[in-house]
C-alpha cells in the first residue's frame, strides 16, 4: 500500500465513527460538484493489472460467494489468495473445495465480523469480490477502495444515496474501477435485445420494461439460529417500502438504452400494494415453530408488488417491479420496445415491422420465426462463450460469463462493462423508490452522479471475450454444484 493511500485509510478509520451520523443528519444529498479529486471514471481503463495474475479475495463466501469461489477458480489467469467470512466453517469448506481440486494456491483465511477491514486494508491480493448480505456491500467496496483495491460487488451494492456518492467520490479520487456484479446484464435474451438495439432492429428506443418476480417464500421458515439468507432478506422485506432489490431488471435496460451514456434518470414515482402475502400470516401459524421470535413481528411494511416509473432527460420511460412473495412464475419481463419492433421475454417473444405502420407488430411473431430472430440475431459474447459457461452453471451460465468478462477487461486494460456510475444510479433506487411510495408516490429527482458526464460518453458496445487468448475451453472447467439456478 503507498502512502497515498495508507494516510487516506487512517483518515478515513479515522472519520468512519461519525459518517453515518452525519448523513443521516443531512439526509440524502441528491447533487454534489465537481469529481473526487482524480476525474471521471466512465470509459476509464485499469492498466494495473494487465499481463500478469490478478490476485482476488473473497468477502462472504455462503450460497452466492461459494459459486463464485468456484468459478472464478476456473478462469486462467485469476488466483484466489483470500477467504473472508464471518463463519470459520464457510472458509473451511471453500478451502476443503479447492484443495480437493488440487488448486495451485492456498488462499488466506479472514474469519470473523470484521474480518474483511483486514483482508482490505493489508491483504495481499488486487481485487475484492464481495457477496455479502446487501447491508455490507457498500462498507466492503468503500474499505476495498481506501485499502487501494478494486471492488467487484454483488447486487444491490448500495443502499442509500450517500453510499452511493461515497464510492462514487471515492473510486474517482484512487482512480480505481468499483463494478457491480450484475450478472443479469449476460443473459442471453438481455444480450440479445442489446445486440438488436446496435444492430437498429428497434429503431429509437422509447419504453423498457424490467422486473424482479421470484417467490422467495420457500427462504423464510429457516431457522434464525444460523445467519442465512433467509434472516436478513426477511428483515429487509419487514422494515422497509420501495424496490430493495431493483437491479436485475434494470441494469441490463440502461446498459441497451444508453443510461448514463447519452441518457440518464430524470425522475421516477414509486407505488405499492399492500403486504397481503409478505406478512406471513399463513407462515407464522403454519409453518414457523414455536420458539422461532418471527412469530411475533409486526406486520411487514413492504408491499408484496412494487411498481416504479422512471423517467429519462430524453423523455424514455421505465417500468421496474419487484415481488418476491406473490405465487406466481419467476420472471425479470427484458422488454425493450422502440419505434420499429419490441422484444421480451418470460416467454420469449418478438415482433418487427419493415415499414410504417404495416401491421406485422400487431401479434407476436410466430414460434419458428421468432427462434430465427434469436438464432441469427445472438450476441457475439453469447455465442463465444455460453457453451462453456453452461457446463459449469450459475443461472443458466451468465454468472460465468459476468466472471470471463470482468478477468478478460482487467487482463487486457479494457474499461469494465460497468462503472461505479452505472452501480449509483440503480442502486439509489432502494431509497428513492421508498421515499416515493412514503410520500404517496410523489415524483421523486434521481441525482446525476455522472455530474453531466453522461453527454460525452457513447453507450455500451457488443462486447466479446477471446478464450483462446484466456487459454479456456470447455476442457478446462467443470460443473459447478452450488450454481444457482434462479
Amino acid at each position: 500500500m503507498n502512502a497515498t493511500h495508507m494516510s487516506d485509510r487512517r483518515g478515513f478509520l479515522k472519520g468512519a465513527a461519525w459518517m453515518g451520523a452525519a448523513a443521516v443528519a443531512a439526509g440524502c444529498r441528491l447533487d454534489r460538484l465537481g469529481f473526487g479529486d482524480g476525474g471521471v471514471m466512465q470509459d476509464y481503463r485499469y492498466t494495473k493489472l494487465a499481463g500478469r495474475d490478478i490476485r482476488v479475495g473473497f468477502v462472504g463466501i455462503g450460497s452466492r460467494g461459494r459459486g463464485a469461489v468456484h468459478r472464478v477458480s476456473m478462469i486462467p489467469g485469476v488466483k484466489i489468495v483470500a477467504l473472508c467470512d464471518r463463519m470459520r466453517e464457510r472458509v473451511d469448506e471453500n478451502l476443503k473445495w479447492l484443495a480437493d481440486r488440487k488448486y495451485p494456491v492456498v488462499p488466506k483465511s479472514y474469519v470473523g465480523d470484521e474480518a474483511y477491514k483486514d483482508l482490505c486494508d493489508f491483504g495481499d491480493c488486487d481485487v475484492i469480490y464481495c457477496a455479502t448480505p446487501w447491508h455490507l456491500h457498500q462498507p466492503v467496496a468503500l474499505r476495498a477502495l481506501y485499502g487501494g483495491k478494486l471492488p467487484l460487488v454483488e447486487v444491490t451494492s448500495a443502499l442509500t444515496v450517500d453510499e452511493c456518492w461515497e464510492l462514487v467520490e471515492a473510486s474517482e479520487k484512487f482512480r480505481i474501477p468499483c463494478m457491480q456484479l450484475e450478472n443479469c446484464v449476460y443473459g442471453e435474451i438481455e444480450l440479445l435485445e442489446l445486440n438488436l438495439a446496435r444492430l437498429g432492429m428497434f429503431g429509437e428506443i422509447v419504453h423498457a420494461e424490467g422486473a424482479y418476480i421470484h417467490d422467495l417464500r420457500g427462504l423464510v421458515p429457516s431457522t434464525t439460529h444460523h445467519p442465512s439468507e433467509a434472516h436478513w432478506r426477511y428483515g429487509e422485506n419487514m422494515r422497509h417500502k420501495g424496490n430493495r432489490y431493483p437491479t436485475h431488471g434494470l441494469v441490463p435496460i440502461c446498459q441497451t438504452m444508453g443510461i448514463n451514456r447519452g441518457d440518464r434518470f430524470d425522475y421516477l414515482v414509486s407505488l405499492e400494494n399492500g403486504p397481503h402475502n409478505v406478512n406471513y400470516e399463513r407462515m407464522k401459524k403454519e409453518i414457523l415453530k414455536d420458539d422461532d421470535p418471527r412469530k411475533f413481528d409486526p406486520p411487514a411494511e413492504m408491499g408484496d408488488m412494487n411498481t416504479t416509473l422512471i423517467k429519462t432527460v430524453n423523455g424514455k420511460s421505465i417500468m421496474v417491479q419487484h415481488d418476491v412473495s406473490s405465487p406466481r412464475p419467476y420472471s425479470r419481463i427484458c422488454l425493450i420496445s422502440g419505434t420499429k419492433g419490441i422484444v421480451r421475454d418470460y416467454p420469449f417473444q418478438c415482433a418487427f415491422e419493415d415499414k410504417y405502420y404495416d401491421q406485422k407488430a400487431h401479434e407476436w411473431f410466430g414460434e419458428d420465426a421468432a427462434n430465427e430472430i434469436r438464432r441469427k440475431y445472438m450476441h457475439p459474447l453469447w455465442r463465444t462463450a455460453s457453451d462453456v459457461a453452461k457446463k459449469v452453471g450459475g443461472h443458466g451460465g451468465m454468472d460465468f460469463i459476468m466472471d470471463l468478462r470482468w478477468a478478460y477487461c482487467l487482463q487486457n486494460g479494457f474499461p469494465l462493462d460497468m462503472d461505479v456510475y452505472d452501480l449509483a444510479a440503480t442502486s439509489c433506487l432502494c431509497e428513492l423508490t421508498e421515499k416515493s411510495v412514503r410520500s404517496g408516490s410523489k415524483p421523486v429527482r434521481v441525482p446525476d452522479f455522472t455530474r453531466g458526464n453522461w453527454r460525452n460518453v457513447a453507450p455500451w458496445g457488443v462486447v466479446n471475450v477471446d478464450l483462446k487468448k484466456m487459454g479456456l475451453d470447455a476442457g478446462g472447467v467443470d460443473k459447478d454444484a452450488a450454481a444457482l439456478n434462479v
